[in-house]
């Protein structure tokens, strides 16, 4: 089985509201005001272009502050430092690590990733942890210019590693992402928990 990894909300933090009252405390004071303020800076397609790699990360940086009318530097700081805030989700790499010495010792499984991921990120992540080592294989969607859910980078992923669709899982927090996995035949969890997604791979793996 192809088991395919989402990476943000599933095995790195991903707390965008969090991370703007950081570093706009006054527009971002209270928890409604820093999910409008989030949803307005990473939901906007300046946003995905970036994802895509179609933008650099000062042009998002003064795209985004000429629309949104946020002061550079605090803006700067905030998408700058991204890559850095991205911490292990230690529950969901431990699954990973069980999946590793599985792949050892049964030969059963095959590990992937597929994430929406800028390339300046992607670099930091690779440089910072040693667990990205553990997959066989993968794609961050700054280097390729397609973002999930276009089916352009799912298509990509199989091609390139030779994936059977129908032994393939993405694993991902978003349910677009997964359906959009599955209307090319694989099969999909929706990411809530590591806990779920041990159970949910226990039953796909060992029925």
């Amino acid at each position: 089985m192809n088991l395919v990894f989402d990476f943000g909300a599933v095995l790195f933090a991903w707390q965008p509201a969090q991370l703007v009252a950081t570093y706009f405390p006054k527009l971002a004071g209270t928890p409604q005001a820093a999910q409008r303020l989030a949803h307005a800076i990473f939901s906007h397609d300046d946003w995905r272009s970036f994802d895509r790699g179609a933008m650099s990360l000062d042009d998002v940086v003064q795209r985004t502050g000429q629309r949104l009318a946020l002061p550079n530097a605090p803006l700067n700081g905030l998408v700058t430092g991204i890559g850095e805030r991205l911490t292990p989700m230690e529950d969901t790499v431990s699954v990973l690590a069980d999946l590793v010495h599985r792949r050892r010792q049964r030969s059963d499984v095959r590990l992937y990733f597929l994430s929406n991921m800028p390339a300046p990120y992607a670099r930091t992540l690779e440089h910072r942890h040693r667990f990205l080592q553990w997959f066989d294989g993968g794609i961050f969607s700054g280097d390729v210019q397609h973002i999930k859910p276009e089916l352009a980078i799912y298509q990509l992923v199989q091609t390139r590693y030779a994936l059977d669709p129908k032994r393939t899982l993405l694993i991902d927090d978003l349910k677009d992402n997964v359906d959009a996995a599955c209307g090319l035949g694989w099969c999909g969890v929706e990411f809530v928990s590591a806990q779920q997604l041990r159970t949910s791979l226990a039953n796909l793996l060992d029925p």
